[in-house]
């Protein structure tokens, strides 16, 4: 049992912790509510001023485009790939996995110059493909590994009894085993969707056209090219990170159950 103060600590520590992350919020928030120092704007009018001068109707649907291809593709494909590593035996099946592995340690940084290359030599540079393939890839390494993690810890003795019964592989994912993953696969969604909508570097590289700009990417040339104002500036970060905010709260149950069932368990 845990004593009365043992639990006032805890309570106080999760509180100064949950402060110093909120401040920045905070202070975001309340420089995007205040007055601009050019406009005259104040309040909601700061949101609407950022959303014309910046145009971020277009950059947060490119983002949103780009998110859900990349969570759509990477989430089944990390599916299937991770009942396969989980589940199955066949030769090379320790090397290949671990070559998936390559894509968790190597960072977009180093692989962003020779995917460049790769992608004009295709023609895809400067399109939506140029954002998406990269980022599903790099999405389906850690989703192999999530996802396995999880199927190696399923039931052993359910799958068994399907196959007596005659389920097929592909019956037994998609009807045994998925329905009961849905708390590792909400969270991966929700972790693929932030990295994904967040993504700065590869939008950056690839592509030129101002229609395709992503959110972030297009918050940045707005506090280059539109505005010195930090008002105006924080209301755009506060459009671009909404998004986000949403669709975790949306999907925060699922998202912590996710985590605290140990989605992923060696």
């Amino acid at each position: 049992m845990i004593s009365r103060g043992e639990r006032a600590a805890n309570y106080i520590i999760l509180s100064l912790f949950a402060a110093f992350a909120l401040y920045p919020v905070v202070v975001i928030l309340a420089a995007a509510l205040g007055p601009a120092r050019r406009g005259g704007t104040a309040g909601l009018a700061n949101f609407a001023a950022a959303w014309e001068i910046g145009r971020f109707g277009s950059y947060l649907r490119t983002s949103l485009a780009v998110s859900v291809f990349v969570v759509v593709v990477s989430v089944v494909l990390s599916i299937m790939s991770g009942y396969a590593f989980g589940t199955m035996r066949f030769r090379g099946r320790s090397l290949l996995f671990y070559l998936f592995m390559l894509g968790i340690m190597m960072p977009s940084e180093a692989v962003a110059v020779p995917l460049y290359f790769d992608l004009r030599s295709l023609g895809l540079i400067d399109t939506f493909w140029s954002i998406s393939l990269p980022q599903v890839a790099l999405s389906v390494a850690f989703g192999t590994f999530w996802m396995r993690a999880y199927f190696l810890a399923s039931n052993r003795a359910i799958v068994e009894a399907a196959r007596i019964d005659g389920a097929s592989s592909w019956r037994i994912l998609w009807q045994v085993l998925l329905p009961a993953a849905r708390p590792a696969v909400v969270t991966l969604t929700v972790l693929v969707f932030m990295w994904t909508w967040n993504e700065f570097l590869i939008p950056l590289i690839m592509v030129t056209s101002e229609s395709l700009r992503t959110a972030p990417l297009g918050l940045a040339f707005f506090q280059g090219q539109y505005t010195s104002g930090f008002t105006l500036l924080a209301a755009g970060s506060v459009i671009v990170a909404t998004p986000v905010v949403i669709f975790y709260l949306f999907l925060q149950r699922h998202f912590v159950r996710g985590l605290l069932q140990g989605a992923v368990r060696e």
